[in-house]
C-alpha cells in the first residue's frame, strides 16, 4: 500500500502543469490538501460536491495512478472566449439539445481535439483520462467552463463509474496510438483495449448509450490487399512487437460486435488511419511530428527504411467530422475513416522541407526499417461517402502547415521559412 508521502508525490507530478502547493497537515499524516489555480477543483470518486481536499484512504489506485475528479466551476460562456465566438456558445445545440457524453481518452491528441467540438455545439462533457500520453494541457482553455468534469482514472477500472451522469453518448479513444508508446507498455496497452473496453460496452449497456469504440487501421497489419476494404481480414503478425496494439484492437473490435449482437447495445467502429494536427506531442515518435520537430529544431529528419513505403494522412478535424457522423448515424461498421490521399514517407519530407524552405536532400537521415512496419497503408473510404456522407476536406499541405505553426510556438522554435 502506497504511503501518503508516495500519493502526495504522485499527485504533485501528474498535476504539475497547474500551479499547486500540496500540504500535509502536521497533526494528520493521512489528509492531503490541494491548492490548485481556481480553474480546477479537485474531488475524490465519491459523489456529493466539488471539494477541494483530497484523502489518500479515498484514493483508489491502479498502476499507480491516483482517482481524481476535476471539475471546472464557471457555467460562462465568457471563458469559451479564447476558442469559439459567443454565436457557437449560445446557438450551436443540435435539434435535441445537450447531450451528456463521455469521451474516454480526452485529455489526448484526437480527444481533446473531439471535445473541443462536442462543447463548442453546448453538450455536457465527461473525460476519462490516466494521463500516460493525454495532457491536461490539451484542455487548458475549457477550464472554466461549467460543462467539462474531468476524471483522472484507468479506463479498466469501475470506481468512477458511480460518479457519471446519465449518459447519453460514449466515444471510447483511451489507448496508446504510437508505436513507440504501446510497444513500451505492451501489458498496459492490452488491458487498456481489453478490459478497458469490455467495461465501456458493459457502461453502454447499462446506460442504454451508443459507443463509438475507436479502432485502428493496425487491424489489416501488413496488407495484401491495397487499398484497405472494411471486409480485408488482415495480415497481421500475432506474436510481433506491433501485436499488443494490433490484436487488442482486433478483439475490441470483436467484442463490440458480441456485445451488439447478445445484448443489443448501439456501437459504431471507427477504423482510424494516420492522423496529424496539433496538439500531437513532439517526442510520440510518429512520423509527422518526427519531421517537423526535427527540421524545426534544424536536426535531419529521420527516414526509416527506404522512404518508399507510404501513407495516407488526415488532418485531425477531418477525423473529429468523421467520428461524430459515425455516432449520429446507426452504422456499426466497422467504417474506414482516413484519406485516401497515399503518400510516401520521403514525399512527405520533401513537402514538410518545401513548407519551411529548407533543403529537403540536406536534411535527411536513413535507418533500418522497424520489424513490421507496413510497406503501404492506404484506406477505401466509400463506405463512409455512401454511409455517412463523410470524406476528408483538409489537403496534406495545408493541415501540415498549421502543424508546424503549432509545434513552432508550443515549443518556442525559431521560423525557419
Amino acid at each position: 500500500m502506497p504511503s501518503p508521502i508516495t500519493h502526495v508525490l504522485y499527485l504533485r507530478l501528474i498535476l504539475l502543469c497547474y500551479p499547486i502547493v500540496v500540504q500535509t497537515g502536521a497533526h494528520s499524516a493521512d489528509q492531503v490538501t490541494l491548492t490548485t489555480d481556481p480553474a480546477f477543483t479537485f474531488t475524490t470518486s465519491n459523489t456529493g460536491p466539488a471539494t477541494p481536499t483530497v484523502t489518500t484512504d479515498s484514493i483508489s489506485s491502479s498502476h499507480g495512478i491516483p482517482h481524481l475528479h476535476l471539475k471546472s466551476k464557471s457555467p460562462h460562456c465568457a471563458h469559451m472566449s479564447r476558442l469559439v465566438d459567443s454565436e457557437d456558445c449560445i446557438g450551436a445545440l443540435d435539434g435535441k439539445g445537450p447531450k451528456n457524453i463521455l469521451v474516454t481518452g480526452g485529455l489526448g491528441f484526437v480527444g481533446s481535439h473531439l471535445v473541443d467540438s462536442l462543447l463548442q455545439h453546448g453538450h455536457n462533457v465527461t473525460v476519462v483520462d490516466n494521463l500516460s500520453t493525454g495532457n491536461l494541457s490539451n484542455l487548458d482553455h475549457w477550464s472554466s467552463h461549467a460543462n467539462l468534469h474531468i476524471i483522472i482514472d484507468d479506463v479498466e477500472n469501475r470506481n468512477f463509474h458511480t460518479s457519471l451522469p446519465d449518459l447519453h453518448q460514449i466515444y471510447h479513444l483511451a489507448s496508446p496510438a504510437s508505436p513507440k508508446h504501446y510497444q513500451s507498455h505492451p501489458i498496459k496497452t492490452i488491458q487498456t483495449n481489453v478490459l478497458g473496453t469490455s467495461n465501456m460496452l458493459d457502461l453502454s449497456k447499462r446506460l442504454d448509450a451508443r459507443i463509438v469504440l475507436a479502432s485502428t487501421s493496425e487491424v489489416y497489419g501488413s496488407p495484401t490487399e491495397h487499398p484497405q476494404t472494411e471486409t480485408y481480414w488482415g495480415n497481421v503478425n500475432p506474436v510481433g512487437p506491433r501485436s499488443c496494439y494490433d490484436e487488442a484492437k482486433r478483439l475490441a473490435e470483436a467484442m463490440a460486435l458480441a456485445y451488439e449482437n447478445e445484448l443489443n447495445i448501439s456501437v459504431g467502429i471507427a477504423r482510424i488511419f494516420n492522423t496529424y494536427g496539433p496538439r500531437m506531442r513532439p517526442d510520440d515518435g510518429r512520423v509527422v511530428s518526427n519531421f517537423v520537430v526535427q527540421a524545426l529544431r534544424g536536426n535531419p529528419m529521420t527516414i526509416y527504411g527506404s522512404g518508399n513505403q507510404t501513407r495516407s494522412f488526415q488532418y485531425v478535424s477531418d477525423l473529429i467530422e468523421g467520428l461524430k457522423k459515425l455516432m449520429a448515424s446507426n452504422v456499426t461498421g466497422p467504417i474506414n475513416i482516413g484519406n485516401p490521399q497515399e503518400i510516401s514517407i520521403h514525399q512527405l519530407s520533401v513537402t514538410i522541407a518545401e513548407i519551411l524552405n529548407i533543403s529537403s536532400s540536406s536534411v535527411r537521415e536513413f535507418y533500418p526499417l522497424p520489424v513490421d512496419d507496413p510497406p503501404r497503408r492506404r484506406p477505401s473510404i466509400g463506405k463512409a461517402k455512401e454511409l455517412l456522407d463523410w470524406s476528408p476536406k483538409i489537403k496534406v499541405r495545408e493541415g501540415l502547415g498549421a502543424t508546424i505553426d503549432y509545434f513552432r510556438k508550443s515549443l518556442h522554435l525559431p521560423n525557419r521559412s
